[in-house]
């Protein structure tokens, strides 16, 4: 059989589940890696390989033992010194070693886009010591953010409002930083009236953008989100020409999940991911193509059209709260019941579970934004895990 492109998948979650369909589906050939076996992407790939992604000798082997034509990271705790190796011998990294290095770190895309690009964010400062965290609270002022410069999905993110709480955020985002780098960033709390995703497409034709999705987290972690999310045309303006600026400088092809906090008609960037975004996954239900068709067109060099809002949708998380070897689920049936709109579900079929581990996501489509949470939140919450 011949294969439009081999692509090596780092990282093999969720989202990188999503992601081999798409590819798959343009007739690529996707071998997914991760660091447990049987991991959802695995499910679905032409082949995988387990090993730690910050293993430098065995990221290289795999690379070498495949000779893929693309690296696609899905997670940020890579060896990004071997994309880089790899990237001069000639095999393309998504969306390029040096983007990938940038956002790996959230010190690095801080600087490039504070510094370089001279973009709006909030005041910040690094902190290697607990010392150190409290001269960056001075900095900023309380009620502060602090989190590790390196983690994903909110872990280790603290809001501290009093001085008393910054070791306990201190002690909490070293416990929860991935890599080995002991290092946070002490960040003010912003007084944000929304928070969105703009999921922005580089293209070899321009930059294209998705109707912008508001998002609510809590523990540092996405919940929910809708799409489109109300804002002002202005606001919409200078969110697409401060993600425009900065995936233009990072380079390469593939979408990027830019968030922002908006204030009035103020657009703040916050951080910025060169991949499918968790709180993309309501395009599953909310655009013609998904973030993980456009990501993939993107990347294989196809033609990216401007996608089609099908309509106001939203998606609702099911969680786990309990540790288990065997996951199970009831409620399907019920779910998929839940009257006012489109409804869908999208079970990650991960192998075990952990409190608060996302398992699975209900999708809605309905007549306006509000009504599509409430549909998504109660059909997710008809989803029973069962523990065994």
């Amino acid at each position: 059989m011949t294969y439009i492109a081999k692509i090596l998948l780092l990282g093999s979650g969720e989202l990188g589940r999503e992601f081999v369909i798409s590819a798959k589906r343009l007739g690529a050939q996707v071998i997914a890696c991760d660091a447990y076996p049987n991991a959802p992407a695995m499910q679905v790939a032409d082949g995988h390989e387990v090993f730690s992604m910050l293993d430098a000798a065995a990221l290289r082997v795999a690379i070498d033992r495949h000779r893929p034509d693309l690296v696609v990271p899905e997670i940020e705790a890579i060896r990004t010194e071997i994309l880089a190796e790899v990237e001069a011998l000639g095999v393309t990294v998504v969306p390029s070693a040096r983007a990938t290095m940038m956002t790996m770190n959230r010190d690095a895309i801080r600087e490039v886009a504070a510094v370089e690009l001279g973009l709006r964010t909030s005041r910040y400062l690094y902190a290697e010591s607990l010392e150190e965290v409290r001269a960056g609270a001075d900095h900023t002022g309380l009620p502060c953010v602090i989190k590790p410069v390196m983690s994903s999905s909110g872990k280790g993110q603290t809001t501290v409002r009093e001085a008393s709480g910054l070791e306990a955020a201190w002690d909490y985002a070293v416990a929860n930083m991935r890599g080995d780098r002991r290092r946070v960033i002490v960040e003010e709390f912003v007084d944000f009236d929304y928070e969105i995703t703009l999921l922005t497409v580089r293209t070899r034709t321009g930059v294209i953008f998705c109707p912008p999705i508001g998002h609510r987290q809590e523990r540092g972690d996405y919940r929910e989100s809708w799409q489109p999310a109300a804002m002002t045309p202005a606001a919409i303006a200078a969110a697409q020409d401060m993600a425009r600026k900065v995936v233009d400088d990072l380079g390469g092809y593939g979408l990027f999940g830019v968030e922002f906090f908006v204030k009035g008609e103020e657009v703040i960037f916050s951080e910025l991911s060169p991949r499918p975004h968790d709180t993309g996954m309501v395009t599953l239900i909310s655009q013609n193509l998904t973030e993980f068709d456009l990501h993939a067109r993107a990347i294989l060099g196809l033609p990216v059209p401007e996608p089609v809002l099908r309509g106001p949708s939203a998606s609702a998380v099911i969680l786990a709260d309990r540790d288990s070897e065997a996951p199970g689920y009831e409620g399907l049936a019920e779910a998929l019941a839940v009257p006012g709109g489109e409804v869908d579900v999208r079970i990650f079929a991960k192998p075990t579970t952990r409190p608060y581990r996302r398992m699975g996501v209900a999708l809605a489509l309905a007549g306006d934004t509000d009504a599509a949470r409430r549909i998504a939140a109660e059909a997710a919450g008809k989803v029973r895990i069962v523990y065994r």
